[in-house]
């Protein structure tokens, strides 16, 4: 799944942090999702950057899959 639009590389050759609407908006929930996960320590790993929080892609990403490997299995 690609990451939106807004994903952009930083010039140094990093990507850029998302903000909680980018993830929110790559994942499909509410944002609100997002603060309730972090809350409960289950949501894909959060940085606070001052005042905000930010995610970085590679740990959405790796949260993602890791969820994939709960498939229901008969």
């Amino acid at each position: 799944m690609p990451h939106p639009s807004t994903h952009r590389p930083v010039a140094s050759g990093r990507e850029s942090m998302a903000a909680p609407h980018e993830v929110a908006a790559y994942l499909d929930v509410p944002v609100k999702t997002l603060y309730q996960w972090k809350y409960r320590g289950i949501g894909p790993n959060v940085h606070k950057v001052g005042r905000h929080l930010r995610y970085r892609w590679q740990d959405v990403d790796a949260w993602l899959e890791k969820q994939s490997a709960y498939d229901l299995v008969g």
